[in-house]
């Protein structure tokens, strides 16, 4: 977050990028990342406000007469423009960023939804003003994705405690399969909330995912008591779970295992899920641990080349890996994604993302093999520390 004694971590990227400065802007919430980086995630304000972070001197804040209250901790020897008609704001972000390039939450052409937090017709009146918009894009790695030595300590925990969980949740509907009462995909969703809860874990807003046979062919299935499907022998089972604790970034895990011994179908898609997953992470140890500049979209192609290579390819319909924050499960940082968007920002030091490669086939089967990592100094933490390696039979 902004303050007096991470400002020159900001300038210094800012400089880094050959910006003159940072631009945020937010209105009504719906810019996270200046709301984030600002300190203003859980206030609502109701007119614009803009920060400009200069790469050398005071920021200064510009906001709305009648909404002072939130600024009240703005540092007094940093600049702050209070501004109640359109032409007085106008002209103080013209004094501001005139002649200037500046980073904002823009991403060109839209290539990176997560960045693309800034209104057209803000860009048009900053560009107005005499200055050049530059995305912000690697700013928002560097500054609002990146994880703590904490943060990342209390992910490790999480990831061994969601591990447990899916093995838990899977060896309990195996058993019961074989009953007369066998359980259905929302009674074990109930069953891993719970099990969550029991071990300090701040549960999911929604799911997780439960998913029987062709309904894992949905990406985003949500099983349901309103439609319960019981768990059998010979079925498929797709369990994609993720927890953490308070405040840290979540563990996001995607576990398949079959009732019984697997078809040699699920075994083909399995073991294509298996290896583009780790695809990608060869390459991203082998980058990493090089020191050679990686980007997401280089990890999403080696992982969608391996599911082509065995003739999936159509089935494969999202990105391998979506960023993960301590604020957001799906965050703001780069993700491993050359097909969804042209994400094209460098895996950094600090941040975590989710790597998922899956096969959906409408109707008949869906598999996903999901683990998350971390690019450390020279080194690439992947959890959980035991992955998947092989389909769980239960």
């Amino acid at each position: 977050m902004l303050s007096e004694l991470t400002l020159p971590k900001f300038q210094a990227a800012i400089a880094q990028e050959g910006l003159d400065g940072w631009l945020l802007y937010d209105f009504r919430g719906t810019n996270p990342i200046a709301g984030g980086l600002l300190g203003l995630g859980h206030v609502m304000l109701t007119r614009r406000l803009f920060v400009w972070v200069p790469r050398e001197g005071a920021p200064t804040a510009v906001t709305h007469a009648i909404e002072q209250a939130p600024w009240r901790d703005w540092p007094a020897a940093w600049g702050k423009v209070v501004y109640s008609s359109w032409r007085s704001l106008e002209g103080a972000l013209g004094e501001l960023v005139a002649g200037k390039r500046v980073a904002m939450e823009y991403s060109p052409g839209d290539a990176v939804p997560y960045v693309d937090r800034v209104p057209g017709g803000v860009l048009d009146l900053v560009r107005a003003q005499g200055a050049t918009v530059a995305t912000s894009g690697e700013l928002v790695s560097r500054l609002f994705a990146v994880w703590t030595p904490e943060q990342l300590d209390a992910h490790r925990k999480a990831a061994e405690i969601v591990r447990t969980v899916a093995h838990e949740a899977f060896a309990l509907a195996g058993a019961r399969a074989r009953t007369a009462e066998p359980l259905h995909e929302h009674e074990v969703q109930r069953f891993i909330r719970d099990a969550f809860a029991r071990a300090g874990l701040e549960p999911p807003d929604h799911g997780p995912n439960v998913s029987v046979g062709a309904n894992a062919a949905n990406p985003h299935y949500e099983p349901s008591a309103e439609r319960p499907v019981p768990i059998r022998e010979g079925d498929v089972v797709l369990i994609d779970l993720w927890a953490g604790f308070a405040g840290t970034p979540q563990a996001d895990q995607t576990w398949m295992a079959t009732v019984g011994a697997p078809s040699a179908r699920a075994l083909a898609v399995w073991t294509a899920v298996r290896d583009a997953r780790d695809a990608a992470i060869a390459l991203l140890r082998e980058r990493v641990g090089g020191g050679v500049p990686v980007r997401g979209a280089e990890a999403d192609d080696a992982a969608r080349a391996v599911i082509e290579a065995r003739g999936f390819g159509p089935y494969f319909v999202h990105r391998t890996g979506h960023s993960i924050d301590a604020r957001e499960l799906h965050g703001a940082g780069p993700h491993l994604d050359n097909l969804e968007s042209r994400d094209e920002r460098l895996l950094i030091p600090g941040v975590g993302f989710s790597i998922e490669p899956g096969v959906y086939v409408a109707g008949e089967i869906g598999m996903r093999s999901e683990v998350n990592a971390w690019v450390g100094e020279g080194t690439l933490v992947v959890t959980p520390e035991a992955p998947q390696t092989e389909l769980l039979v239960v």
